[in-house]
């Protein structure tokens, strides 16, 4: 089954994405291959990536992974990805048309938001998650005064969240995090060193057995 709820609550269940934005699309495969390797079952690859649609197509053959595409920021994309195969979509922004589409589309939408008004537009809307993004430096306190007064949404930050910090971050009700630079940082990905990368997914993974 590959509805959106049924995707939804596998995301709420797991908690944790690797986001990977890359260059290259031989860099990005390797990369994420080594997060999943380290353990990590949510993977998205931003659209900004070359090669990130046949990516989304290769990781989906992973029956074990739930497959997102990022950096969505219109319905012609959000139809090309899903049609690559990806299961949610997340954009930087609150695009309207985007969570429609995935609505559509019957796949989970998580666009970009940073106010709780934008947050609750989104939640309007039709989004099932909301990302936090950019994330503010006390990022676990700032979810909590949201969630305080708005306890119905699902943040979910991809920034400013790292293994020192994450468990901090799901206790303030975040319903999941995203790991760009610290499972993915430049020079690692720059000096192609996936053993470093599989390791810090081992790492996170483990950290958050520990909830």
């Amino acid at each position: 089954m590959n509805s959106r709820e049924h995707i939804k609550n596998d995301l709420l269940e797991r908690k944790i994405s690797a986001i990977i934005r890359a260059e290259n699309q031989k860099v990005a495969e390797q990369a994420m291959q080594a997060a999943v390797d380290g353990g990590f079952r949510v993977v998205e690859f931003t659209l900004t990536t070359p090669g990130a649609l046949n990516l989304i197509t290769q990781f989906r053959e992973n029956n074990d992974l739930i497959v997102g595409a990022g950096t969505v920021m219109s319905s012609a994309l959000a139809q090309e990805a899903v049609g690559a195969g990806a299961q949610f979509l997340v954009s930087p922004v609150c695009n309207i048309n985007v969570i429609q589409e995935a609505v559509k589309l019957d796949v989970v939408s998580i666009p970009g938001t940073f106010t709780a008004t934008e947050m609750e537009t989104a939640h309007q809307a039709g989004a099932d998650l909301v990302k936090l993004f950019p994330a503010p430096a006390n990022v676990a306190e700032y979810i909590r005064f949201i969630l305080a007064p708005q306890p119905y949404l699902k943040i979910f930050p991809t920034s400013g969240v790292n293994l020192d910090n994450m468990m901090d971050v799901l206790d303030s009700g975040a319903a999941g995090i995203g790991f760009v630079r610290p499972l993915f940082d430049p020079e690692t990905i720059r000096n192609k060193n996936y053993d470093k990368i599989r390791q810090r997914a081992e790492a996170i993974v483990e950290r958050l057995a520990s909830l």
